[in-house]
This record gives structure tokens, C-alpha cells and sequence, in this order.
């Protein structure tokens, strides 16, 4: 399962990965929020979430080393 979401991320552009990044930075921002004022139901989404920003951000790194 990881490899499909690590292999479909390295197949995706760089702006297609940069919106991707901010699109999950702010659902983490959501998530927190809702954690905050306690409608948060699943709260292992927090960890998840950060997991794909971590992935995302992995893939986009690879990419800056393998251009230099």
C-alpha cells in the first residue's frame, strides 16, 4: 500500500507535489483545529496526514538532490 502512494507520488509533477503539499498542510491545520474544539472523531487522521506531508516532502527532496 505505501509503494502505490510512494509510486503514484513519483509520477506526479513538481507543481502537481507542491499543491499536494499545500493541500495537506492545510487539512493538518483543519484536523488540529478540530482537535482543538473537540469534534475531532478519528484522531489518528492527525498521523496519517502528517505521514503523507512527510512522503510528499521525501519525493520532492529526491528530486531537488538528483537535479544538483
Amino acid at each position: 500500500m505505501k509503494n502505490d502512494i510512494i509510486k503514484s507520488l513519483m509520477e506526479k509533477s513538481t507543481q502537481e507535489l507542491d499543491t499536494e503539499l499545500k493541500n495537506k498542510k492545510s487539512e493538518l491545520f483543519n484536523l488540529r483545529f478540530q482537535l482543538a474544539t473537540g469534534q475531532l472523531q478519528n484522531t489518528a487522521a492527525i498521523a496519517a496526514c502528517k505521514k503523507d506531508i512527510a512522503r510528499v516532502k521525501t519525493v520532492l527532496r529526491q528530486r531537488e538532490l538528483t537535479k544538483a
